[in-house]
């Protein structure tokens, strides 16, 4: 996709969300019927406090990407992931990851409650695709939702209106109470037109993260195709909260799939008495900040990805 086809299509400024936090999301079925998730999605734009803004025009990716920090809110938050994302699409990248905290910039994962971190991801991904997506390109943007009663859910409250194309990776099976669903061929859900694919928050069940790497084979790979994995928590299986063992195709990624993959913005802090967070927004190195005051400064930065323990462990405490 040419990098001329992204650029600013609105403004969209909100506060950080003070709603209650969670470690993942809940299936679709654990909210009885789609008006709870409703009501759910409106307290969200509530607390955000969405104010919509017309914009247009090329899109600017200065070498700002270089001198980055991290943002004092969401609104700042969104524009850096569109502005990195702008700067790798314009380097040629192809499969690219998005991943920060959705229940407040200081929260860890597990912080949170249920469905309204998962309706918080909704929400900042359709103000990402908004900002990052010219109206006409619209069209060709494919975002996979975790499952098909999340895509319905997404048509009638936050992407009500939109002309995003809406599909799922996976379908619920007869032992769908078991956690069992079926994977769905993602040959037949591609379309030629497509041109842009987001696979949003693809964690919840391991199926999902192997339909994405299949995704990327079947439909990015030597194409002019790009895949945007957003909030897909892939620091799981980075750190092996998967034992290889027992999930071997999803401990594979790590060198089947993300060799080939680009963190273009990434966000995970860390508690305690060494407390601190590692940032990135491409094409800058990667950092290391504790929060000092009313800001951060910055104790260490590197080119290569470090791992969580190596922070936590090793750069955080000699800090």
């Amino acid at each position: 996709m040419p990098s001329s086809d992204i650029v600013t299509a609105s403004k969209v400024p909100f506060a950080a969300p003070s709603l209650p936090n969670g470690k993942k999301h809940l299936p679709p079925k654990s909210y009885g019927n789609l008006v709870t998730r409703k009501m759910a999605a409106q307290t969200v734009s509530r607390n955000l406090k969405f104010v919509r803004n017309s914009a247009s025009g090329d899109m600017e990716t200065s070498s700002v990407g270089l001198d980055v920090s991290i943002p004092s809110d969401y609104s700042e938050l969104i524009e850096q992931a569109r502005n990195a994302t702008a700067l790798a699409v314009k380097d040629n990248k192809q499969l690219m990851e998005i991943e920060f905290p959705t229940s407040g910039l200081e929260s860890v994962p597990g912080d949170g409650e249920g469905g309204i971190e998962m309706t918080e991801s909704m929400q900042l991904i359709r103000e990402f695709c908004n900002r990052l997506i010219v109206p006409e390109k619209a069209r060709q943007t494919r975002i996979f939702f975790p499952e098909a009663n999340e895509v319905k859910f997404a048509r009638e409250s936050i992407f009500e209106g939109a002309s995003f194309k809406l599909d799922y990776l996976t379908k619920p099976s007869f032992f769908e109470d078991f956690g069992f669903v079926e994977k769905v061929k993602m040959t037949d859900r591609v379309k030629a037109e497509d041109e842009l694919f987001l696979a949003a928050y693809p964690y919840f069940n391991v199926t999902e993260m192997l339909v994405v790497e299949e995704l990327y084979r079947e439909a990015v790979q030597n194409t002019l195709r790009k895949l945007i994995i957003f909030n897909g928590e892939l620091d799981r299986i980075r750190s092996g909260y998967y034992p290889p063992f027992f999930y071997p195709k999803l401990a594979a990624l790590s060198k089947s799939l993300f060799p080939f993959m680009e963190t273009v913005y990434y966000i995970h802090n860390f508690k305690g008495r060494c407390g601190g967070t590692l940032f990135r927004s491409y094409p800058g190195p990667w950092k290391v900040f504790r929060k000092v005051r009313n800001g951060y400064v910055c104790l260490h930065q590197q080119e290569a990805m470090p791992s969580l323990k190596e922070v936590a462990l090793d750069i955080l405490p000699s800090a």
